[in-house]
């Protein structure tokens, strides 16, 4: 189970990171687009060591080996922009590599560098109203030759939505409205931790 990070900064969210790793998160997309390398640093600094190795830097790479982090997130604008020697080089040094991605065809010819890709939004979005893809996944993904690379599905997953997204093919969700826009993050967290193990 993946979460994604609120995209600024909001109370408490230190707090409800070490929450969400206590109750078996897995990975955390630090995605903090606006934040300067200072902010990103103290940012990192306040998260708990033991966990560190469970985060995923979108911004300011170079940062995570400071900090014991071994997993870097391309967005599509980055990943297009970095030639494929770098990703290379990240990777030998053991580093686990993640992107994001608009369209199946992207995916299919992914480099085989990266893990994983977030697709989506699958679902109308929760943090952004309005913000919802014409495309039908359950068709796409049967069409699906790419398996060397997971596919993550993203926008719009809720409880309610979890199964719906592993049955059209996804590998994985990954949570963002549905924590942050929530008055009980943790128990959103838990029930779709839940559905996503019994699917």
């Amino acid at each position: 189970m993946i979460v994604i990070s609120n995209p600024i900064f909001i109370k408490n969210e230190i707090s409800t990171i070490h929450t969400l790793f206590e109750n078996g998160l897995e990975l955390f997309h630090l995605r903090k687009p606006e934040f300067t390398k200072l902010e990103m640093k103290a940012f990192l600094s306040e998260i708990k060591a033991d966990y560190r190795q469970n985060l995923v830097v979108h911004s300011h790479h170079q940062l995570a080996v400071a900090f014991g982090i071994h997993r870097l997130h391309f967005t599509e604008k980055k990943r297009n922009e970095t030639p494929e020697e770098s990703l290379r080089k990240w990777k030998e040094k053991r580093f686990t590599l993640s992107t994001s991605i608009h369209r199946m065809a992207d995916f299919e010819k992914l480099s085989v560098v990266f893990d994983y890709a977030f697709f989506g939004p699958v679902f109308e979005s929760i943090s952004k109203p309005n913000y919802i893809s014409d495309i039908d996944f359950e068709k796409e993904l049967k069409q699906r030759k790419n398996n060397k690379s997971s596919l993550i599905a993203v926008g719009g997953i809720t409880s309610e939505r979890v199964k719906t997204a592993l049955d059209y093919g996804f590998d994985d969700v990954a949570l963002l409205g549905t924590i942050w826009n929530s008055n009980n993050p943790i128990e959103n967290f838990k029930l779709c931790q839940q559905i996503a193990l019994s699917s």
